[in-house]
């Protein structure tokens, strides 16, 4: 069930990224980069999970200025998320796995500090401006946090499994 204070969506998503972290504080460059069959890393989905949080601090920004939220990006339509995945895979394919999980805690830190600028009425007090639909700011920052942060998490515990 998703959050619906500010209390509890810093909680969960501190909760989450420990357990995120903690998984991953165990992975060496080798199994991080090592590809799935549809040619996916380990190092691949930590970097798109640093990115989705950009996009949710952009989209929110936007919105704030009164732009066209572009979502979830410009040029895509949300049922276009396996292209644009390819291709953000494409731009992050020179990372290294250091600097993926370097990111992905830059971007953790920009989430939890913009969850803790904002009251519960600007995160819980209505639908976010300029997304189309009734999601919450808060909703939009959960689903950007620590519902990526799960899913990340359960992906990388398969792999690993995979992997032995």
């Amino acid at each position: 069930m998703p959050a619906a204070s500010k209390t509890a969506l810093l909680e969960i998503t501190r909760k989450e990224f420990q357990k995120l972290e903690s998984l991953i504080s165990e992975i060496d460059s080798d199994q991080a980069l090592e590809k799935d069959e549809d040619d996916t890393s380990i190092k691949d989905v930590i970097a798109h999970r640093a990115h989705w949080i950009e996009l949710f601090l952009g989209w929110h920004r936007d919105g704030l200025a009164g732009k066209d939220v572009q979502f979830p990006a410009e040029g895509y339509k949300w049922n276009e998320l396996k292209r644009y995945n390819a291709n953000l895979r494409q731009r992050q394919a020179k990372w290294s796995w250091r600097k993926a999980v370097s990111e992905l805690k830059a971007r953790n830190e920009d989430l939890v500090a913009f969850m803790e600028s904002h009251t519960d009425k600007h995160l819980y007090g209505g639908p976010m401006k300029g997304a189309k639909n009734d999601w919450t700011t808060g909703r939009w920052a959960e689903a950007s946090g620590p519902s990526h942060f799960r899913s990340a998490a359960k992906y990388i515990r398969a792999r690993l499994k995979q992997l032995k």
